[in-house]
């Protein structure tokens, strides 16, 4: 199978700036040389599979790269998973070395497992090699396990091959169609999306991709601390493409009103959670080319995506054509690029259709819509089916709320937990916020009781995946003695909430 740097040799002039962060400018010839030689470190170390665990940079995607040549099975690790994640993850591949510019922090976070430093590749990043090894099994042609972002519970190996990476990267840089875009990643390069729509699509467009550092970003952890670094580098960078998170997109949308300038974008592209169409609008409004799509990481990332030439807001757009979208019971089946399977899950190797669990419908048009998660699904105690994706996205519209997590299940009516936009936003401006949105709402799902949190859910990574999608069943056990007191006095007003650690 050709890799992605053998694809771009023929159509890529050797002096053309194909990749930028930090301080370096690389030419398509460097990445060659840079690729090249970590091919050969791979090789003078007997790698045969390799955990990635690093900041964004040029390097994680050389690294990246090289694994593609030399036929090396590459785990992308996120930062933000929790210890117990990150060891079930390295444990579960039976990885023999990991690449990182966080040697100490990875080995003080994960003391059970049985690393070493082995070989220093620059002052940042060095190789941890492992003195054993547990047996897995993969399905064959493995070359990327991505571990899903885990709403509940342990997150689950999805195999892709190097042939449906660079499929799904093709598909897309011919759908989108912009010729030498400048892509800026704001994403983690370990979040499948950006790795394959944000670094492939574009360099096989004939682009030029940043990769900054995510704390250049204003970044800490997976937590947006400083928004004017990340308006700086945008501004900076001046791309012509974007991926967003719904909040993202909010924040955006927000300082474009506050006088930012922003630059002439041509394709931004949002997605990860349900978006309010009131928010589309608004953000195109304000010169955001923005346009919904959806997906998921057993499909090697996007599913369908709304484009200039096919566009339908409060839609995820129409399946990409090298996939089939049917719908079975309400819930959302895929086929035609289906992963290899799950990690240690032969039962899962090598089917035809993905049972992706969404709920939604695919309109007269062929234009895909997405009503909730089938497991997050709420059944009220009056016996109403609410999907609580819904109702946030209604909520989020407003600006004076930042985050918000609705619950509901088996009870008379429904709540929210939430985060105010910023510190000075009242009490009143809040319930005014919640009463717009409760009025596009059927009465059995608007919301009744709810309370503000002193910390975001985000700044915790227990309680948020990296895309933005809330870990209901961690929040509801962390919060349970607010949410029952919300109903105890249902009463439409603020409760107060206790110190948290």
């Amino acid at each position: 199978m050709t890799n992605l740097l053998a694809r771009l040799k023929n159509n890529t002039p050797p002096d053309k700036v194909v990749l930028a962060g930090g301080n370096r400018l690389v030419s398509f010839e460097q990445l060659t040389r840079d690729v090249n030689h970590f091919s050969r470190i791979l090789n003078k170390l007997g790698v045969n599979s390799l955990a990635l665990y690093a900041d964004n940079s040029v390097d994680w995607v050389i690294a990246d790269l090289a694994c593609q040549k030399m036929e090396i099975c590459l785990l992308p690790l996120p930062d933000y998973f929790s210890n117990e994640q990150l060891e079930h993850a390295i444990q579960s591949s039976s990885v023999d070395f990991i690449f990182t510019d966080q040697a100490r922090l990875l080995l003080e976070r994960l003391p059970n497992l049985n690393f070493e430093k082995k070989f220093d590749y620059t002052t940042e990043f060095c190789f941890l090699a492992s003195n054993s090894k547990k047996p897995h099994k993969l399905p064959e042609a493995t070359q990327k396990i991505t571990f899903t972002s885990g709403s509940s519970g342990q997150p689950k190996g999805v195999c892709l091959s190097l042939q449906q990476q660079l499929l799904q990267a093709q598909t897309l840089s011919d759908v989108i169609n912009i010729k030498n875009p400048v892509h800026l990643c704001l994403l983690p390069l370990s979040t499948l999306l950006e790795n394959i729509a944000g670094v492939y699509t574009p360099l096989l467009s004939e682009g030029t991709v940043h990769v900054p550092s995510l704390k250049k970003l204003g970044y800490e952890g997976s937590r947006l601390v400083d928004p004017g670094s990340l308006l700086k580098t945008i501004s900076e960078t001046q791309p012509d493409t974007l991926i967003l998170t719904p909040q993202l997109l909010m924040f955006l949308t927000h300082s474009i009103k506050q006088g930012w300038p922003a630059p002439e974008f041509k394709f931004v592209a949002v997605g990860g959670s349900k978006v309010a169409p009131e928010l589309l609008t608004e953000a195109r409004k304000l010169g955001l080319p923005v346009y919904e799509g959806y997906g998921l990481s057993e499909c090697a990332s996007v599913v369908s995506l709304n484009t200039p030439v096919a566009d339908k807001p409060g839609s995820c757009g129409k399946a990409l054509p090298n996939l089939e979208v049917e719908i079975k019971n309400s819930e959302i089946l895929v086929s035609g690029n289906a992963m290899l399977g799950y990690l240690n899950d032969p039962e899962s190797w090598l089917s035809s259709i993905i049972h992706t669990g969404d709920l939604g419908y695919i309109d007269d048009e062929g234009f895909i819509h997405i009503q909730g998660r089938r497991k997050n699904l709420l059944i009220s105690s009056y016996g109403r089916n609410i999907s609580p994706e819904w109702i946030e996205s209604e909520l989020l519209v407003s600006p004076m709320i930042a985050e918000v997590v609705v619950f509901g299940d088996a009870r008379p009516f429904c709540i929210a937990l939430l985060s105010a936009a910023n510190s000075s936003i009242s009490e009143k401006q809040i319930q005014l916020a919640i009463n717009q949105a409760n009025q596009k709402l059927p009465d059995y799902s608007q919301i009744q009781a709810w309370l503000t949190l002193d910390t975001p859910l985000s700044a915790d990574r227990r309680f948020m995946t990296s895309n933005g999608r809330p870990r209901r069943e961690s929040i509801a056990e962390f919060y349970q003695h607010e949410i029952e007191a919300l109903y105890h006095h249902h009463q439409n007003h603020q409760i107060a909430v206790r110190s948290k650690p």
